[in-house]
């Protein structure tokens, strides 16, 4: 029956003003061959009250973007649209039970098991996609633990992230905004200038390592896989076999003074600690393979911009840094070199080659052309055909490594201080993914391990034994 006078009701205005289009990527990362999501992970310092639980959801979350209260749906023509819908938040909030009375380092067990278990477990597509997990037992690291569960198609870290520190406030003094670390906003390869002379070595360069990242790339995605490693299972269906998560921390400062040494970057330095790491654990877990073909996808903000910005920037017309899923990846050759010769190098030069490599990404449009095939794609044979081709690319690697930058004091939601926070990217087919994140002077590296196959116990050390090792190189090996 249509409304009296002409009016639509509520339900159908909100219904029209809401429902938009889902993005490509988001359409990508919600198919037939891709199902991925981020686990945001917060360490309380003190045991975890959720008497507020459901009105801060109300009050915070929800406001954030319609997309917290919309579900994702097709319409006739196969194309598929986000629709607002109404939220029942008890269906979004969960509180597993343990047995009561275990120590600190027993529950540390149990909340790594539930960690792999919801790592494992589909948002359901009926409702809105996203979920809450309220810790409420001790572990060696918190109080308590507080997890976000959203389903990727709903935006990259940059969007979430962004959103997660609009509701929280700084611990010490919440009427203060949270700041982070100053960047330099990279230098835009589409921003090269050719008016004068001096730029035109840059622009070979650029134009050399477009070539040949974008030839590389293709032949990564299609043909070229890398070896079966102590790292790599290669096995079909990876993304459904349970995972392990782990986390080594890092003093920030001393990641500086090494930045400081050898010069580049922070992302530099971790980089190479991690590429180090790899070496230690491809020696400890006595490979034998002679020069073992192993990629990393580096994950990129593909925004022209620098720091995060509020929810409503994000989602003005016309936003530099939209809401949304806005990266790009990059294909980089981990360093290895034979275990025979290993004790002889300089521990530096993975940090060295680590720079030298992202510089040479960096100056290169392979990302964007890389963006323009997906688009390309996905017109000429459908998102679920790109999708495909996106799962190819991941799977005939051996790790992604993603980072995001966090707030430099200490935060905390509804009078909980946080101790600290990770996040981890789920559902990819992968055996290795490594997340990294700065908060409050330290930077947090968590290992997303295929369980079974590799030993995180063992990856961890390797981690913290490259970055000592890397730490003593520079501060004696490099003159003052």
């Amino acid at each position: 029956m249509a409304p009296q006078n002409g009016k639509q009701t509520q339900e159908e205005h909100e219904e029209e003003v809401i429902t938009e289009p889902v993005s490509p990527t988001g359409q990508y990362f919600n198919s037939s061959a891709l199902s991925v999501g981020i686990l945001a992970v917060f360490e309380s310092e003190i045991p975890i009250d959720d008497s507020t639980t459901l009105t801060m959801l109300r009050e915070l979350l929800l406001p954030i973007s319609p997309r917290f209260s919309s579900v994702m749906v097709t319409d006739e023509e196969g194309v598929k649209h986000w629709k607002r819908v109404k939220v029942n938040l008890e269906d979004h909030v969960n509180s597993p039970v343990f047995p009561a009375g275990l120590t600190p380092e027993t529950y540390d067990g149990y909340v790594q098991e539930y960690l792999a278990k919801i790592a494992m477990e589909q948002l359901p597509q009926s409702r809105p996609l996203w979920d809450i997990h309220l810790i409420k037992y001790p572990t060696s690291a918190a109080a308590g633990v507080l997890v976000i569960r959203v389903h990727h198609a709903m935006g990259d870290g940059f969007s979430l992230m962004g959103a997660i520190f609009s509701c929280v406030k700084r611990a010490d003094d919440p009427s203060l905004p949270l700041t982070f670390p100053t960047q330099k906003t990279p230098r835009h390869p589409k921003a090269a200038s050719s008016s004068t002379l001096s730029n035109v070595p840059r622009i070979a360069s650029m134009l050399f390592n477009t070539a040949t990242d974008f030839v590389w790339s293709l032949l990564k995605s299609n043909l070229v896989e890398d070896d079966k490693t102590p790292v790599r299972s290669a096995a079909d269906g990876v993304e459904f076999r349970p995972i392990e998560i782990s986390t080594v921390s890092f003093d920030l400062d001393d990641i500086r003074r090494i930045k400081t040494k050898v010069g580049g970057t922070i992302n530099d330095v971790i980089t190479g600690i991690v590429f180090y790491g790899i070496q230690l654990f491809m020696e400890s877990s006595g490979d034998e393979i002679s020069d073992p073909k192993v990629t990393a996808l580096v994950l990129l903000n593909t925004r022209i911009v620098s720091g995060y910005k509020s929810v409503k920037e994000m989602t003005e017309p016309g936003s530099k840094s939209p809401w949304g899923n806005q990266f790009g990846f990059m294909h980089v050759r981990v360093p290895l070199v034979p275990s025979n010769t290993a004790q002889k190098v300089n521990p530096l030069d993975f940090v060295s080659q680590a720079r030298k490599t992202i510089q040479n990404k960096r100056n290169s449009l392979a990302v964007f052309l890389t963006g323009r095939l997906l688009e390309f794609l996905r017109r000429a044979r459908g998102p679920e055909a790109t999708a495909q081709y996106i799962h190819s690319t991941l799977k005939k690697t051996s790790m992604t490594i993603s980072n995001l930058i966090g707030p430099m004091e200490q935060m905390g939601i509804a009078n909980h201080p946080f101790k600290s926070f990770y996040f981890m990217v789920v559902g990819v087919p992968q055996s290795l993914t490594f997340t990294l994140v700065s908060y409050n002077g330290k930077l947090k590296l968590a290992i997303g391990s295929e369980k079974g196959f590799i030993n995180s116990k063992l990856l961890c050390s390797c981690m913290e034994r490259a970055f000592q090792h890397i730490f003593e190189a520079a501060l004696n090996n490099c003159p003052a």
